[in-house]
């Protein structure tokens, strides 16, 4: 009975992209576009090699902008406004998520890989704003990013967090290996599931899975 199997979490942990609004959304492609854009312009490259990078990095670092700051020395604060500065108006507020995250016993934090400026416009977006305790973005952990062990030690240290009484939500499996290394109960939020040993729990409904946590 998933209930049981958190019963013992006192911080709840949610990723903010794909995780807090359903990933049909596409708010990516509209950031992917503008990243590319940055990167033609920052670094003088054309549209294909701007889109290897973009991709590179991410793969390599977790963020592109990880990859621009190690190797081209970019400066990441007109970087994080420019890419996150899309229109929102494919999302719609979620009452029923709200509550039932509110409803969560423990403290309940966002953690993006995005900038806390964006994460709160999301939140706002969907009306969950008033769900969550703390917002951290990715300037919260030095602009080191998850999956970095150094990262997530950051922002919960910052937050006072005890990984081995938390749960952590992501919709990227690679961002749940190092929370389950450090004792946390990982949830997969995704359209399918990906096999992997660091994977306590997977749904494609986020709001379905928090109602069968609650009494």
């Amino acid at each position: 009975m998933p209930r049981a199997r958190f019963a013992h979490v006192r911080s709840w942990v949610f990723n903010l992209d794909n995780t807090l609004y359903p990933a049909e959304a596409r708010l990516f492609e509209l950031i992917d576009a503008r990243m590319g854009r940055y990167v033609m312009e920052a670094l003088g490259v054309g549209p294909e090699e701007a889109e290897h990078l973009r991709r590179s990095y991410w793969q390599r670092y977790g963020t592109t902008l990880a990859g621009l700051m190690e190797h081209h020395g970019l400066d990441p604060w007109p970087y994080l406004e420019a890419v996150h500065d899309i229109p929102l108006d494919r999302l719609s507020p979620d009452p029923e998520l709200a509550l039932r995250i509110a409803a969560l016993p423990g403290r309940r934090i966002v953690y993006t890989n995005g900038s806390a400026a964006y994460a709160r416009r999301v939140l706002a977006a969907r009306g969950l704003q008033g769900a969550f305790d703390a917002v951290y973005g990715v300037e919260d952990a030095g602009f080191r990013p998850k999956p970095r062990r150094e990262a997530f030690e950051a922002i919960f240290a910052r937050d006072g967090l005890d990984p081995g009484r938390a749960a952590m939500f992501e919709d990227d499996a690679r961002n749940l290996a190092v929370p389950h290394a450090m004792g946390m109960r990982t949830v997969h939020v995704a359209p399918a599931p990906e096999p992997a040993g660091h994977i306590h729990h997977h749904t494609d409904d986020l709001s379905a899975f928090l109602a069968r946590l609650l009494p």
